[in-house]
Protein backbone atom coordinates (compact mmCIF):
# COMPACT_ATOMS: atom_id res chain seq x y z
CA UNK A 1 0.00 0.00 0.00
CA UNK A 2 2.55 2.51 0.80
CA UNK A 3 4.59 1.96 -2.66
CA UNK A 4 1.21 2.21 -4.26
CA UNK A 5 0.54 5.71 -2.41
CA UNK A 6 3.91 7.11 -3.54
CA UNK A 7 3.53 6.06 -6.66
CA UNK A 8 0.06 7.70 -7.06
CA UNK A 9 1.65 10.75 -5.37
CA UNK A 10 4.67 11.04 -7.36
CA UNK A 11 2.30 10.68 -10.61
CA UNK A 12 -0.01 13.59 -8.78
CA UNK A 13 2.85 15.72 -8.48
CA UNK A 14 4.49 15.47 -11.73
CA UNK A 15 0.23 15.89 -13.75
CA UNK A 16 0.37 19.65 -11.56
CA UNK A 17 3.92 20.57 -13.20
CA UNK A 18 2.74 19.48 -16.69
CA UNK A 19 -0.66 17.33 -18.11
CA UNK A 20 1.53 14.73 -20.21
CA UNK A 21 4.37 13.19 -17.55
CA UNK A 22 7.18 12.90 -20.31
CA UNK A 23 8.84 9.09 -19.37
CA UNK A 24 12.22 7.23 -19.82
CA UNK A 25 12.23 3.49 -19.91
CA UNK A 26 12.96 3.31 -15.96
CA UNK A 27 10.21 5.62 -15.00
CA UNK A 28 7.69 3.66 -17.83
CA UNK A 29 8.74 0.02 -15.84
CA UNK A 30 8.27 1.63 -12.80
CA UNK A 31 4.96 3.52 -13.15
CA UNK A 32 3.17 1.97 -16.04
CA UNK A 33 4.12 -1.90 -16.08
CA UNK A 34 5.13 -2.52 -13.09
CA UNK A 35 2.40 -3.66 -10.09
CA UNK A 36 0.32 -2.03 -7.46
CA UNK A 37 -1.40 0.11 -9.98
CA UNK A 38 -5.18 1.44 -9.04
CA UNK A 39 -4.51 3.76 -12.02
CA UNK A 40 -4.68 3.74 -15.26
CA UNK A 41 -2.11 5.20 -18.12
CA UNK A 42 -2.18 6.82 -21.40
CA UNK A 43 0.89 6.21 -23.54
CA UNK A 44 1.52 7.68 -26.46
CA UNK A 45 4.79 6.51 -28.24
CA UNK A 46 6.46 9.12 -30.34
CA UNK A 47 9.53 10.60 -32.28
CA UNK A 48 9.09 14.20 -31.64
CA UNK A 49 12.97 14.67 -32.22
CA UNK A 50 13.54 16.89 -35.67
CA UNK A 51 15.72 14.98 -36.87
CA UNK A 52 13.72 11.95 -36.96
CA UNK A 53 11.58 14.07 -38.99
CA UNK A 54 7.39 13.03 -38.55
CA UNK A 55 5.47 15.24 -38.87
CA UNK A 56 2.47 13.23 -37.71
CA UNK A 57 4.22 12.68 -34.68
CA UNK A 58 3.87 16.86 -33.99
CA UNK A 59 0.36 16.82 -35.47
CA UNK A 60 -0.69 13.66 -33.14
CA UNK A 61 1.23 15.57 -30.12
CA UNK A 62 -0.87 18.69 -30.19
CA UNK A 63 -3.98 16.59 -30.17
CA UNK A 64 -2.63 14.67 -27.30
CA UNK A 65 -1.66 17.88 -25.68
CA UNK A 66 -5.36 19.35 -25.58
CA UNK A 67 -6.94 16.17 -24.58
CA UNK A 68 -4.79 15.81 -21.95
CA UNK A 69 -4.82 19.40 -20.62
CA UNK A 70 -9.06 19.31 -21.19
CA UNK A 71 -8.96 16.23 -18.38
CA UNK A 72 -6.23 18.31 -16.30
CA UNK A 73 -8.19 21.29 -15.90
CA UNK A 74 -11.31 19.53 -15.82
CA UNK A 75 -13.75 19.27 -12.39
CA UNK A 76 -13.79 15.51 -12.73
CA UNK A 77 -9.66 15.25 -12.60
CA UNK A 78 -8.36 12.55 -10.20
CA UNK A 79 -5.73 10.15 -9.72
CA UNK A 80 -7.28 7.74 -11.38
CA UNK A 81 -6.18 8.85 -15.26
CA UNK A 82 -2.63 9.86 -15.87
CA UNK A 83 -1.67 11.06 -19.33
CA UNK A 84 2.21 10.31 -20.40
CA UNK A 85 4.36 10.24 -23.25
CA UNK A 86 7.67 8.30 -24.56
CA UNK A 87 9.63 9.80 -27.01
CA UNK A 88 11.85 7.10 -29.21
CA UNK A 89 15.20 8.69 -28.07
CA UNK A 90 14.45 8.87 -24.44
CA UNK A 91 13.12 5.55 -24.07
CA UNK A 92 14.44 3.70 -27.09
CA UNK A 93 14.57 0.13 -24.70
CA UNK A 94 10.46 0.57 -24.28
CA UNK A 95 10.36 0.32 -27.83
CA UNK A 96 12.32 -2.67 -28.43
CA UNK A 97 10.62 -4.18 -26.03
CA UNK A 98 6.98 -4.19 -27.00
CA UNK A 99 8.24 -4.74 -29.88
CA UNK A 100 6.91 -1.03 -31.35
CA UNK A 101 8.31 0.06 -34.79
CA UNK A 102 6.08 2.29 -35.93
CA UNK A 103 5.27 6.22 -34.42
CA UNK A 104 3.02 7.75 -33.13
CA UNK A 105 1.05 5.30 -31.37
CA UNK A 106 -1.58 5.37 -28.40
CA UNK A 107 -2.06 2.52 -25.72
CA UNK A 108 -4.20 2.44 -22.49
CA UNK A 109 -2.29 0.09 -19.77
CA UNK A 110 -5.28 -0.94 -17.26
CA UNK A 111 -5.12 -0.71 -13.83
CA UNK A 112 -4.76 -4.57 -13.78
CA UNK A 113 -3.67 -6.80 -16.28
CA UNK A 114 -1.87 -6.71 -19.09
CA UNK A 115 -2.89 -4.38 -22.25
CA UNK A 116 -5.58 -6.10 -24.88
CA UNK A 117 -6.21 -5.92 -28.10
CA UNK A 118 -8.67 -2.80 -27.64
CA UNK A 119 -6.43 -1.13 -25.62
CA UNK A 120 -4.44 -0.16 -28.66
CA UNK A 121 -5.88 2.83 -30.41
CA UNK A 122 -6.80 2.30 -34.09
CA UNK A 123 -4.83 5.77 -35.24
CA UNK A 124 -5.01 4.48 -39.25
CA UNK A 125 -8.49 4.14 -39.29
CA UNK A 126 -10.08 6.93 -37.19
CA UNK A 127 -7.33 9.93 -37.37
CA UNK A 128 -5.83 11.17 -33.80
CA UNK A 129 -8.33 14.30 -32.93
CA UNK A 130 -8.91 14.78 -29.52
CA UNK A 131 -12.50 13.81 -29.66
CA UNK A 132 -12.01 10.54 -30.85
CA UNK A 133 -8.89 9.89 -28.13
CA UNK A 134 -11.56 10.72 -25.81
CA UNK A 135 -14.00 8.57 -27.14
CA UNK A 136 -11.76 5.74 -26.72
CA UNK A 137 -10.42 6.63 -23.57
CA UNK A 138 -13.89 6.41 -22.43
CA UNK A 139 -15.00 3.13 -23.60
CA UNK A 140 -11.50 1.48 -22.14
CA UNK A 141 -11.86 3.30 -18.45
CA UNK A 142 -15.19 4.67 -17.96
CA UNK A 143 -13.53 8.07 -17.72
CA UNK A 144 -15.39 10.62 -19.74
CA UNK A 145 -13.33 13.88 -20.90
CA UNK A 146 -15.00 16.91 -22.18
CA UNK A 147 -12.64 18.59 -25.03
CA UNK A 148 -11.59 22.02 -24.43
CA UNK A 149 -9.81 23.68 -27.52
CA UNK A 150 -8.22 26.96 -26.63
CA UNK A 151 -10.14 29.56 -28.81
CA UNK A 152 -8.98 30.33 -32.41
CA UNK A 153 -9.52 34.33 -33.68
CA UNK A 154 -7.75 33.47 -37.13
CA UNK A 155 -11.02 33.25 -38.83
CA UNK A 156 -12.33 36.10 -37.34
CA UNK A 157 -9.76 38.29 -38.10
CA UNK A 158 -9.27 36.78 -41.52
CA UNK A 159 -13.02 37.76 -41.93
CA UNK A 160 -12.66 41.27 -40.61
CA UNK A 161 -9.75 42.09 -42.41
CA UNK A 162 -11.90 40.62 -46.04
CA UNK A 163 -14.77 43.16 -44.74
CA UNK A 164 -12.65 45.68 -44.26
CA UNK A 165 -11.10 45.67 -47.52
CA UNK A 166 -13.96 45.24 -49.41
CA UNK A 167 -15.89 48.61 -47.48
CA UNK A 168 -12.41 50.09 -47.97
CA UNK A 169 -12.91 49.83 -51.72
CA UNK A 170 -16.43 50.40 -51.80
CA UNK A 171 -15.34 53.46 -49.90
CA UNK A 172 -13.04 54.48 -52.29
CA UNK A 173 -14.90 53.96 -55.67
CA UNK A 174 -18.50 55.55 -54.02
CA UNK A 175 -18.56 57.44 -56.68
CA UNK A 176 -18.25 54.92 -59.82
CA UNK A 177 -20.34 51.50 -58.08
CA UNK A 178 -20.66 50.10 -61.57
CA UNK A 179 -18.24 47.70 -61.24
CA UNK A 180 -20.46 46.10 -59.16
CA UNK A 181 -23.04 45.03 -62.08
CA UNK A 182 -20.62 43.72 -64.08
CA UNK A 183 -21.55 40.06 -64.89
CA UNK A 184 -17.73 38.49 -65.65
CA UNK A 185 -16.95 39.69 -62.43
CA UNK A 186 -19.71 37.64 -60.75
CA UNK A 187 -19.28 34.71 -62.74
CA UNK A 188 -15.52 34.23 -61.63
CA UNK A 189 -16.43 34.48 -57.91
CA UNK A 190 -19.27 31.95 -58.63
CA UNK A 191 -17.05 29.76 -59.98
CA UNK A 192 -14.58 29.97 -57.54
CA UNK A 193 -17.54 28.86 -55.14
CA UNK A 194 -18.54 26.17 -57.08
CA UNK A 195 -15.00 24.75 -57.51
CA UNK A 196 -14.18 25.13 -53.42
CA UNK A 197 -17.66 23.60 -52.99
CA UNK A 198 -16.91 20.25 -55.02
CA UNK A 199 -12.84 19.95 -53.75
CA UNK A 200 -11.56 17.01 -52.45
CA UNK A 201 -10.76 19.33 -49.41
CA UNK A 202 -14.65 20.14 -48.73
CA UNK A 203 -15.39 16.49 -48.92
CA UNK A 204 -12.91 15.58 -46.58
CA UNK A 205 -14.41 18.28 -43.81
CA UNK A 206 -17.97 16.63 -44.22
CA UNK A 207 -17.29 13.17 -44.64
CA UNK A 208 -14.39 12.99 -41.95
CA UNK A 209 -12.50 9.78 -43.63
CA UNK A 210 -10.00 8.31 -42.03
CA UNK A 211 -6.08 9.64 -41.98
CA UNK A 212 -4.50 7.03 -43.62
CA UNK A 213 -5.59 3.84 -45.65
CA UNK A 214 -4.04 0.39 -46.21
CA UNK A 215 -3.89 -1.11 -49.27
CA UNK A 216 -5.73 -4.62 -49.03
CA UNK A 217 -3.72 -6.47 -51.24
CA UNK A 218 -0.11 -5.64 -49.80
CA UNK A 219 -0.68 -4.22 -46.80
CA UNK A 220 1.17 -0.87 -47.07
CA UNK A 221 -0.52 2.39 -45.60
Amino acid sequence: QNVLAEKVEQLMEWSSRRSVIRMNGDKFRRFVKAPPRNYSVIVMFTALQPQRQCSVCRQANEEYQVLANSWRYSSAFSNKLFFTIVDYDEGADVFQQLNMNSAPTFMHFPPKGKPKRADTFDLQRIGFAAEQLAKWIADRTDVHIRVFRPPNYSGTIALALLVSLVGGLLYLRRNNLEFIYNKTGWAMAALCVVFAMTSGQMWNHIRGPPYAHKNPQNGQV
